[in-house]
């Protein structure tokens, strides 16, 4: 056996005698029994540690060897700075846990430069952002992970480890830092390929209710292949449904479309007809201007009304929703037997998502009272990426 061998044995032998000690000085100061049959648990696996990566007695306490232990929740650090301040009470070491003074990578620091140039924050916010992004950054090291190929696979495994032990309010704050810096890898410096920031969620996002359904590509190309463009309804059916699924519109407002709110040469449509809001200026697809003024060439009928869509009996009025809702249902349940009319809805703010479109201009385009209404179409986004989108 070798010296070094000898003088690791003597460390760890130290090291178990220094953790039966504390374990009694926590008996006899009344401690819970729960708390030091907990305590004895972390502080074994502690010594193991130390003894596994041969560490001498006097860099066991160091900060860096803190925050590498594989145990490292919460309330297994506790335990160790517990252990760590009883021995020097005892004078058997000289100085408690200093707070380390994390030097990252560039990459970071930057972000951090950036973070505290663009935010105004105080000192004090950006070493919490420091000591989270220390930990990733080392765990990613430790895994052999670049951040150029990093995955939201690899990021779940992360949060597993990371956020073990904390509380919910925590988690979400350390998954909000860690998004801010995937953020910045994609919009500010590109080293992502993909914007993972927003699949970085917690669990009780997907406890929430079911997320909205909506229609896939395969599904849409068979729901518009399958209208009759040779009848009066299907010309006026086919308009409908790609207002909804271009614009978002709900039956109701699908009905409230008059023939002013079209511009035909700046191709938009003009919603001032929604309650407590702002006039909106939508965008009309080259499809969707053609369908309408198929429609108001082949089959609306010619009266004095200004409402864009007409029933084709007489006296020829205004359609109501649920017409709009017969005709949506009746075809798109050709296409899947479970659809509503709402999933043309749920395919729009999908589609917005994709494409990197705010929660907030969402909101906005949708006519929600509220952001939460809206964050719902985040569960369809986060789903399919992480179905389709990542798994090329």
């Amino acid at each position: 056996m070798t010296a070094k061998s000898d003088d690791m044995k003597t460390t760890t032998n130290e090291l178990k005698q220094a953790v039966d000690d504390y374990l009694l000085w926590m008996i006899s100061s009344g401690y819970a029994d729960a708390t030091i049959k907990n305590y004895e648990q972390i502080l074994n696996h502690f010594v193991a540690f130390i003894a596994r990566h041969k560490i001498s007695w006097d860099q066991i306490f160091s900060s860096k060897n803190l925050h590498s232990f594989d145990q490292s929740t919460k309330a297994e650090l506790a335990a160790v700075r517990g252990l760590c301040r009883y021995l020097v009470k005892q004078k058997r070491i000289v100085a408690p846990i200093e707070k380390e003074k994390y030097q990252l990578a560039d990459i970071y620091e930057a972000y951090l430069h950036y973070y505290a140039t663009a935010r105004q924050v105080n000192n004090r916010r950006i070493q919490s952002i420091r000591r989270v992004l220390a930990v990733f950054q080392d765990y990613l090291e430790n895994k052999k992970i670049k951040l150029n190929a990093l995955t939201i696979e690899q990021l779940d495994a992360f949060f597993a480890q990371f956020n073990e032990g904390f509380s919910p309010a925590t988690c979400q704050v350390y998954r909000s830092i860690v998004r801010g810096f995937l953020s910045y890898l994609f919009h500010q410096r590109q080293i992502l390929k993909r914007d993972l920031a927003p699949l970085v969620v917690g669990a009780h996002m997907f406890a929430q209710s079911k997320p909205p359904t909506f229609l896939r590509a395969d599904e849409l190309k068979k729901l518009f292949d399958n209208i009759d463009l040779s009848s009066q309804s299907g010309l006026r059916t086919y308009a409908m449904l790609q207002l909804a699924y271009t614009l978002g519109l709900r039956p109701i407002e699908i009905c409230r479309i008059t023939l002013d709110d079209i511009s035909f040469g700046k191709a938009e449509l003009n919603i001032n007809w929604r309650k407590g809001r702002n006039p909106l200026k939508l965008p009309l697809t080259e499809v969707t201007i053609k369908a309408i003024a198929a429609y108001i060439i082949g089959a609306r009928p010619q009266n004095t009304h200004r409402t864009l869509f007409l029933s084709l009996r007489p006296p020829y009025g205004p359609i109501t929703p649920t017409t709009v809702n017969h005709h949506f249902k009746v075809h798109m349940q050709k296409v899947n037997p479970a659809a509503t009319v709402y999933w043309l809805r749920h395919t729009y703010a999908q589609n917005l998502l994709q494409t990197g479109v705010s929660l907030y201009e969402i909101k906005e385009l949708m006519g929600h009272d509220s952001i939460e209404a809206t964050r719902k179409y985040l569960l369809i986004h986060i789903k399919l990426m992480r179905e389709v989108l990542f798994d090329e």
